[in-house]
């Protein structure tokens, strides 16, 4: 241990025990200040790379149209796809509140459409005016989709390119 101290200042770096516990001890000669430095500036980049899933809200009304419900249906499967919770509201006015079925009947097409993208967090509850649902990014249910996918393209393009899938038919009917 002395002869390697020895070696580390002759280099101007520092000895750092990697390994208190081993026997003998492992040590490093190595420049502690950069070694801290580098360390921090790769959690620092870590941090700021990390994905910050926050809720996003998206509120429908009970008489919506077809075109609202749409490019509203759209906007919450893009904030599931960046991997954001998506927090559903329905606004019910006057004596809307009376047919809270109006708003559930709602969610759970929304709900329905999404289900390659999204699982449902809470299921929809009546809140005073309001009736709410929770949607949470579903990572399995949409590698699942993208199976399908892929499943249903495979049959698609067989045929054409003209291979052996053409010759077969041919001879059964000959």
């Amino acid at each position: 241990m002395p002869e390697a101290l020895a070696i580390a200042r002759e280099l101007d770096l520092d000895l750092v025990e990697v390994a208190p516990m081993a026997n003998p001890p492992v040590c490093r000669i190595m420049d502690y200040g950069k070694f801290k430095f580098d360390e921090a500036q790769r959690a620092k980049e870590s941090r700021r790379k990390a994905v910050h899933v926050g809720i996003k809200e998206m509120k429908y009304r009970p008489k919506i149209g077809p075109g609202d419900f749409e490019t509203k249906t759209r906007q919450v499967a893009k904030f599931l796809d960046e991997g954001h919770k998506v927090k559903l509201t329905i606004m019910f006015r006057g004596r809307e509140v009376f047919h809270p079925e109006l708003g559930k009947r709602i969610l759970d097409r929304v709900a329905e459409q999404l289900r390659d993208s999204a699982k449902v967090e809470f299921e929809p509850r009546l809140d005073g005016r309001n009736m709410v649902m929770v949607l949470a990014p579903d990572k399995r249910a949409r590698q699942s989709a993208a199976a399908r996918a892929a499943r249903q393209e495979e049959p698609a393009e067989a045929p054409a390119d003209g291979g052996p899938s053409d010759a077969g038919q041919s001879e059964e009917g000959a």
